[in-house]
């Protein structure tokens, strides 16, 4: 072994004798990526409003029929579908940081589209362009932010993630009551605009550095994150990294467990229906005959920013496990999954594994968003959420069993718990 692999083999990214560092630039550059889910929420959310205004707008302006709204809603998804591959593809080649940057171009452009369109298939279009930034955004920021962060904070700013996201979500149902769809759309550029200004200015994470062989960069990305009055160990960094993920890995159960928990994660997310309901929230809201459909929806809004960030403030000390199997949406099966992808990948997989992932609830987002009405038709309404409810049910079961606790670990130490050492 040279001098060079020693020197990136060494224990572990955190400060001696496990005290809690100094340095709170790590908030800042998690802000700056959670900016990213922030994002791809108001892209989530802007259906809601912008389908009703849709219908209502004179030409020239285009119109949705409802089987155009119904791809307007869903479309969204099968981008980020997309984005999740090509997300996973950016994470291990270009870089975490480098791909948030990346993933900035195509939510300006399609909200850009929106705003210019004039027939239907620029708003598909614009719509499909927005999906591809939420499917990268939804993968690296988690990664990104689990990376940056030391084991004390890593379930507050991981949370932080999904808080962002029904904070997205909410910005977009309280701008569409005052704002028509076109400048609803204008507005939507603004949070990736910020993005990039703020991301510029941040490093790139600790372990992606090491793995590139950037010692220096590295130690400089961790006093600039955690504070330089400290000494520093590193985290692992050996041949494996160097060769990246192959398929005889999947052999391994340090693979294998992880990959299987990660996607039935968020196959069981999706199969809660939470976002048929906030794609077209509006919509429910005016066929259930309420006065103001969408201050309704503003309400189911402000209520998950609530609990979200309730669960950001408990994540810590309450641990995962018991958060998802006790909790609502927005407190446990919206932020933590999300989270475990980010945790519980090891670094060489951690591309193709969280890419996967990301992928899988695309499409069953997908899935569950485009059939939603049907569903509703042949089910009728009640059987369709009664439907949703067993899937909860099964849900808690699965991470009685089979998810592990991951609070107050290190990286390294959940993926040594699931090689069993």
């Amino acid at each position: 072994m040279t001098p060079e692999d020693q020197e990136e083999t060494q224990p572990l990214l955190r400060p001696p004798g496990g005290s809690v560092p100094r340095g709170r630039r790590v908030f800042l550059a998690a802000f700056a990526a959670a900016l990213g889910p922030l994002s791809f929420g108001f892209a989530l959310g802007y259906s809601s409003p912008a389908i009703p205004s849709l219908r209502r707008a004179a030409p020239p302006a285009p119109r949705l029929s409802d089987a155009a709204a119904s791809w307007f809603g869903a479309i969204v998804t099968l981008g980020a579908a997309a984005g999740g591959v090509l997300g996973g593809w950016l994470l291990d080649r270009a870089g975490r940081k480098l791909s948030l940057l990346i993933c900035t171009v195509p939510f300006v452009a399609g909200f850009a589209v929106i705003t210019a369109a004039q027939e239907v298939w620029m708003l598909l279009g614009g719509r499909l362009l927005t999906g591809l930034a939420c499917g990268v955004a939804s993968l690296v920021a988690p990664v990104y932010i689990s990376e940056i962060a030391y084991p004390e904070v890593r379930g507050l700013l991981g949370s932080c993630v999904q808080l962002m996201v029904v904070s997205g979500i909410l910005l977009a149902y309280l701008a569409g009551r005052i704002l028509e769809w076109r400048w609803l759309a204008v507005l939507g550029c603004v949070p990736p605009s910020f993005m990039l200004l703020l991301m510029c200015c941040m490093p790139e994470t600790p372990r992606f550095l090491l793995t590139q062989h950037k010692r220096q960069e590295a130690l400089a990305a961790v006093h600039f994150l955690w504070g330089a009055e400290q000494d520093w160990e590193e985290p692992p960094v050996g041949a494996e990294h160097q060769q990246g993920f192959q398929l005889a890995q999947l052999r391994r159960p340090g693979i294998y467990k992880p990959f299987a928990i990660g996607t039935f994660l968020m196959v069981f997310q999706q199969l809660s229906g939470i976002n048929a309901v906030m794609f077209y929230a509006e919509t429910i809201f005016e066929e259930a005959k309420f006065k103001d459909s969408s201050l309704a929806s503003v309400i189911v809004g402000a209520i998950q920013v609530l609990f979200t960030a309730a669960a950001a403030l408990v994540m810590d000390r309450a641990g995962r496990r018991l958060l998802l199997a006790l909790s609502g949406f927005a407190v446990g099966w919206g932020p933590i999954p999300w989270l475990l992808m980010s945790e519980i990948f090891p670094l060489h997989a951690k591309g193709v594994a969280t890419g996967v992932c990301v992928l899988t609830n695309w499409l069953m987002a997908f899935l569950v968003t485009k059939e939603f009405s049907s569903l509703m038709e042949v089910l009728r309404p009640y059987g369709a959420f009664w439907l949703a409810s067993a899937f909860c049910v099964s849900s808690v079961v699965f991470t009685w069993f089979c998810v592990p606790e991951t609070k107050g670990k290190t990286l390294e130490q959940i993926t040594a718990h699931f090689e069993g050492r």
